[in-house]
């Protein structure tokens, strides 16, 4: 290596099922600092725990880092055929392919004294641990294979004993480290226990793993989780027994729910699938969730990634839990719908349209789908809501024939001013015609003729919405175009006959 480091980063997920938000927050945070820095922000997929492994998960991860526009730039990556494949020349970056690695490293750590088998049992160390809270004592283990001698360890190896292997902590003295968040943590060796560090299986625990990849992977910062916090010191004393330069830590602040507990599934949807499902936008979660802990200063909300980039620092991250308020989220995600370009925002909603139970595919070339948000995306909160809320703009909903009636109108009126507003709508010479050409055109002729909003407006909005509630009828009828708006009175007239 140089002696000025490349900045590198990482994001190291378990395959054990959808991206959870708080890991988004972390690979944001792992992707920023990478890249303001114009370093590399690696993938790692940690599956040692076999047991826990969930089939596609690996690709599900991937998709939402994807759509969150932070993908890796080395490690496990999306191909371009779709299928997941590894770049880079630090791998493999699946801890699963990469146990000879582990076990050179721990029959060092063997060899030099720094570790040892244990040859206890689960049903030994669940005795142990229930010794141990009955006496209201700190639980962990105990030490009793620490002092076995060489020549018993390999002679009980040799005749096939299971065991594992446990790293020796320090029984005396403090450890002291740095981390960007949360500056100087101390902590007493005597109260951290001997970690195992390779299972009965071969495969190696988080502890010795996560060490070993850092080192390999060269990575400069270890950004994760405050969970992992009091791990620290153990992972610390693994890089001193093997002489390894350490990374520079920064344990971010838990995600909360209102009650102050950790934010997890039992209280609400967690995995950022859910939330891309329910139609929230990229660009508002990742500024949503940008904010959770971290906060610029002053008053601006929205960022857009470049700008995230530019601004983040690992110092303006707060050592308290962030709540996860999804009010905040939905504000987030309307202000992004309000200004989204419309020809994007027609792209994205697409994919709702056709999820719902009412869309043809015919629909999708018979109207202008940029025209038809304009209707309604400043009245809901996400994607899947517009989907539902512009379905009258192709499919108008049955409805009495009563709410076309003005409350201080009549019938009779009503049938008048649809049957001449249908009249001037003939008269225009250009098609198809925008929202302000329909409001100039049809509020001069209510003005020349002395006519009230409302008698007009109400039915008219009514016959082209189907509905009381709605979006104004100029808006409606750019929206669905001369044809269908003159389609729509013609069907009001009708309904008008029967009442």
């Amino acid at each position: 290596m140089s002696d000025k480091k490349i900045v590198r980063t990482r994001y190291a997920p378990s395959p054990t099922g959808m991206l959870h938000v708080g890991g988004l927050r972390t690979a944001l945070y792992a992707w920023l600092v990478a890249h303001q820095n114009n370093g590399v922000f690696a993938l790692r997929i940690e599956d040692t725990d076999q047991k826990r492994f969930v089939e596609g998960a690996v690709e599900a991860i991937l998709r939402s880092l994807h759509w969150a526009g932070i993908d890796p730039d080395e490690g496990v990556v999306m191909m371009s055929d779709g299928t997941v494949g590894e770049k880079g020349d630090k791998g493999p970056y699946t801890q699963s392919k990469r146990l000879p690695i582990y076990k050179e490293v721990v029959d060092k750590l063997v060899a030099e004294g720094n570790a040892y088998p244990c040859f206890c049992t689960s049903e030994r160390l669940e005795e142990l641990k229930n010794a141990q809270n009955a006496n209201n004592e700190a639980p962990g283990y105990d030490g009793l294979c620490r002092e076995i001698s060489k020549a018993e360890s390999e002679k009980r190896i040799a005749a096939g004993e299971p065991h594992t292997i446990r790293m020796k902590m320090p029984k005396d003295g403090e450890t002291t480290f740095e981390d960007a968040i949360r500056g100087t943590v101390t902590f007493k060796n005597e109260l951290v226990d001997d970690q195992v560090i390779l299972k009965t299986d071969g495969f190696p625990t988080y502890h010795l793993a996560v060490v070993v990849d850092d080192h390999f992977m060269e990575l400069t910062h270890v950004i994760r989780g405050e969970e992992w916090l009091s791990s620290t010191p153990k992972h610390i004393q693994l890089y001193k027994y093997l002489g390894w330069d350490m990374p520079l830590f920064a344990h971010l602040p838990l995600l909360l729910n209102a009650d102050r507990s950790k934010l997890s599934k039992r209280q609400g949807d967690v995995s950022a699938e859910s939330y891309i499902e329910k139609g929230y936008l990229a660009e508002a979660m990742v500024n949503f969730i940008a904010f959770l802990g971290w906060n610029p200063g002053g008053e601006k909300e929205l960022y857009t990634l470049p700008e995230l980039v530019e601004s983040f620092s690992l110092e303006r991250v707060a050592k308290a839990g962030a709540f996860f308020n999804l009010e905040k989220l939905d504000w987030y995600n309307r202000e992004y719908l309000k200004t989204l370009p419309l020809e994007d925002l027609g792209k994205r909603l697409l994919p709702f349209l056709q999820k719902t139970e009412w869309w043809k595919e015919e629909y999708a070339t018979k109207y202008n789908l940029a025209n038809i948000v304009t209707l309604e995306r400043e009245r809901v909160n996400t994607l899947a809501e517009l989907a539902e809320a512009v379905k009258f703009a192709y499919e108008l909903p049955e409805y009495e024939a009563g709410i076309l009636v003005w409350k201080k109108s009549t019938k009779e009126e009503a049938v008048k001013m649809l049957t001449e507003v249908s009249a001037l709508l003939n008269t225009f010479s250009v098609q198809p015609v925008t929202e302000a050409d329909y409001q100039a055109k049809i509020g001069e002729w209510v003005t020349s003729m002395g006519y009230s909003n409302g008698p007009v407006l109400w039915p008219l909005r009514v016959a082209l919405s189907g509905s009381e509630q709605s979006p104004g009828p100029f808006a409606i009828a750019a929206a669905i175009g001369f044809e269908k708006t003159q389609e729509r009175i013609n069907s009001a007239l009708e309904k008008l006959s029967h009442l």
